[in-house]
């Protein structure tokens, strides 16, 4: 596909047209701003397989009126998508179009690479074949899920992130640390004064789901578990570990971690109280946490955040219940209150980060689509641009600041 196939959608166009106009009455969103009049923000991005292409469209449209991104995190496809705005280009620079650039071309089926069986299960399952077929296929596949825990090994998707990062000079955490650091040098806070790069919290967080020692990991902050020097890991592996989808693909193992007295402290720290395991078995982030909205949120700050943690969702979220009837229905609703239930917990707790969150509504395609037509690639980027300049135009960060102000001085 052409990136003009969905920048130039007339529905994009239009959406964009309309937001630019908006814009045009000078909006302030973040207190954090360049002479170029960029404004700043954090961004946090759901997990959801391939809808995650609505994703590239919202950070398109706010990239279209100057907003850039900072702090970037997400799950799975967010984190696919947030290591890429991360490492595409310097922090003052539009990046969602080079994302774009990553996809367009991209046949989403190559991922799925396991063996004949393993395609031909997920293609008739993706068909919406009947129960007997489906289970013919299924019963061909349990080797599969027997040997290795999974239908694909997730090889061509490392690969593939590892070439689009290191063909723009990204090839370990200290490559993109030095891309973080790049930073205008006007970046300041409005009415006050410079910030310096550790001010500005420029960096990347992952999240990954270590089910070996049941831990909530965010990477690369807390590499040095797993990693003898986490400043030379390629920050593909931290996207393969999120990605990693149960039982559609391979589990990440990681071997040869860090041993001795130091190694058992850092795990003590994040309540782990055993030796230190000689294997990781890394699971999909969102098994966990689907939705990391609190990745860059301090509970111990007294005062009103300089900039505000943008946070877009895929799908809507609990408007309707369950229906529980079939054994399929009650494992689907189990694994779904598992991945959203440390999020939810967190937005009921802080109600304030509602005022931060765009829904994306994805309409009816399928999150392990792998064989998504162009048009709805196109249709969910456009869903990911109207989401995006629906909701910046009701956002409201004068108010909204108020709201943190209050909110930390009763901390």
């Amino acid at each position: 596909m052409e990136i003009t196939e969905f920048t130039e959608a007339a529905s994009v166009v239009h959406t964009l047209d309309a937001l630019k106009a908006f814009w045009q009455t000078k909006p302030i969103v973040s207190d954090i701003i360049d002479d170029d009049g960029h404004q700043y923000v954090d961004l946090v991005m759901e997990g959801g397989g391939v809808l995650g292409i609505a994703l590239v469209g919202y950070a398109y449209a706010l990239e279209s009126v100057g907003i850039r991104f900072l702090g970037i995190g997400g799950t799975s496809a967010g984190a696919i998508t947030a290591t890429l705005l991360a490492a595409l280009g310097k922090p003052n620079e539009a990046k969602s179009i080079r994302v774009l650039e990553c996809l367009a071309g991209l046949e989403m089926f190559e991922f799925v690479d396991g063996d004949h069986d393993a395609k031909d299960f997920i293609r008739t399952m993706l068909e919406g074949a009947g129960p007997v077929k489906l289970g013919w296929k299924a019963i061909q596949v349990l080797d599969n899920l027997r040997d290795d825990l999974g239908l694909n090994p997730g090889d061509t998707f490392l690969k593939w992130i590892k070439t689009q990062l290191r063909t723009s000079g990204i090839r370990t955490v200290a490559d993109l640390n030095t891309r973080f650091s790049e930073l205008p040098p006007n970046l300041r806070v409005r009415d006050k004064g410079p910030l310096s790069v550790k001010e500005a919290g420029a960096c990347l967080k992952v999240v990954a789901a270590d089910v070996t020692t049941e831990t909530k990991v965010v990477f690369p902050e807390m590499a040095s578990l797993y990693f003898k020097d986490p400043e030379k890991v390629n920050p593909g592996q931290f996207v393969r570990a999120s990605m990693s989808i149960p039982l559609f693909f391979h589990p990440y193992r990681m071997k040869r971690l860090p041993q001795g007295v130091k190694a058992l402290r850092e795990w003590k720290k994040v309540g782990y109280e055993g030796s230190v395991p000689k294997e990781i078995v890394f699971m999909d982030g969102g098994i966990m946490s689907n939705f990391p909205i609190d990745l860059f949120h301090d509970p111990t700050s007294k005062e009103a955040p300089v900039a505000p943690t943008f946070g877009a969702r895929l799908g809507t979220a609990r408007v309707n219940p369950n229906l529980i009837e079939k054994p399929t229905q009650l494992l689907m609703s189990v694994f779904n209150s598992a991945r959203h239930c440390n999020d939810y917990d967190f937005l009921s707790r802080h109600p304030d980060f509602k005022h931060l969150v765009t829904q994306i509504n994805t309409g009816t395609h399928n999150w392990l689509d792998f064989f998504l037509a162009p048009e709805a690639k196109v249709d969910l980027f456009t869903r990911g641009v109207e989401a995006a300049a629906a909701w910046i135009k009701g956002f409201n960060w004068k108010e909204y600041k108020k709201l943190r102000g209050k909110l930390a001085k009763a901390i």
